[in-house]
């Protein structure tokens, strides 16, 4: 009887410790602790931790002379979905994903980007390769050979601008799966690719968070949580 008992409270023990490890599974991995930049590199003249929040400056009296980054150590991504809020003033900012490190603290490749004045922000751009991939508010194939076409919207573009909050916090998401890749800000879809171009596209790299040359600007990061996609 006693072996009976101890062999249920052995399952029974296992199946909760299961079921734990499954919930942390299914609510992604917390990448930001919230007080250090454990587990990111970046240039620590501009990256730092600042009232919870990662946060990138530049001022007058210290620019960058090029786009910097800070990078996520602790992996890479392939097939994920990644939540966070981001806050701007002033200057262009962006999240790198599934990208390559082409210098120290230098990274290419596909990028959600934001900027203060609104431009870019939502947009599919792809950092020291094709550039502008799909523009906000639109639904884009991208061909074998490079070429983009428009196919369709997502979200009306005065709706998306309407709905970000000028130098606040804003919720930005990013789901790649394949080659299908999706942003989101504040639950907005802004653009839709898919991306054909085997030679240039990308299925799996780096996270990183940016820090535009030229006007002083202030950006910031927290709830950073990825969940990787099966």
């Amino acid at each position: 009887m006693r072996q009976l008992l101890t062999a249920l409270t052995s399952v029974l023990f296992l199946s909760l410790v299961s079921g734990a490890a499954a919930q942390e599974q299914d609510a992604g991995r917390v990448l930001f602790d919230g007080k250090t930049l454990t587990g990111w590199d970046g240039d620590p003249r501009f990256w730092s931790v600042r009232d919870g929040a990662i946060t990138g400056q530049t001022t007058p009296e210290n620019p960058t002379p090029h786009n910097t980054f800070l990078i996520w150590r602790d992996g890479v991504v392939e097939d994920f979905q990644l939540d966070l809020e981001f806050r701007i003033v002033g200057g262009n900012s962006g999240i790198q994903y599934r990208s390559q490190e082409a210098d120290k603290w230098v990274i290419g490749g596909y990028q959600a980007d934001f900027d203060a004045p609104g431009t870019y922000s939502g947009i599919l751009y792809e950092e020291r390769g094709r550039g502008i991939l799909a523009q906000r508010g639109t639904r884009v194939v991208i061909g074998a050979d490079g070429s983009n076409k428009v196919v369709g919207t997502t979200t009306d573009n005065d709706k998306i601008l309407h709905a970000i909050k000028r130098e606040d916090w804003n919720q930005y998401t990013i789901v790649a799966r394949g080659n299908h890749l999706v942003h989101m800000i504040n639950g907005l879809v802004t653009v839709d690719v898919t991306d054909n171009q085997e030679d240039k596209r990308s299925l799996s790299g780096l996270l990183a968070f940016q820090v535009h040359q030229g006007e002083p600007m202030l950006v910031q990061f927290r709830h950073i949580v990825l969940k990787p996609l099966k």
